[in-house]
């Protein structure tokens, strides 16, 4: 079963993938009520998905000072 987020253009990279092919970290979909979080190495399997507030927080907690990605 595909993921409802899962249609081209959707899926963003983070901008931390790295060089080469860019495969080493992890991909974004946004949708209205919900963030999903997938593997860039192995896009086909499950994602995890959170409510946008909660997401929203966490992202915010990580560009505090001393915080650890």
């Amino acid at each position: 079963m595909r993921h409802p987020m899962d249609t081209v253009g959707h899926w963003r990279k983070s901008s931390y993938s790295g060089s080469g092919d860019g495969d080493s970290c992890v991909e974004i979909a946004h949708g209205s009520v919900r963030m999903a979080i997938r593997d860039s190495k192995d896009p086909h399997r499950a994602a995890l998905t959170f409510p946008v507030p909660a997401f929203a927080s966490f992202v915010e907690a990580l560009k505090k000072p001393g915080a650890r990605p």
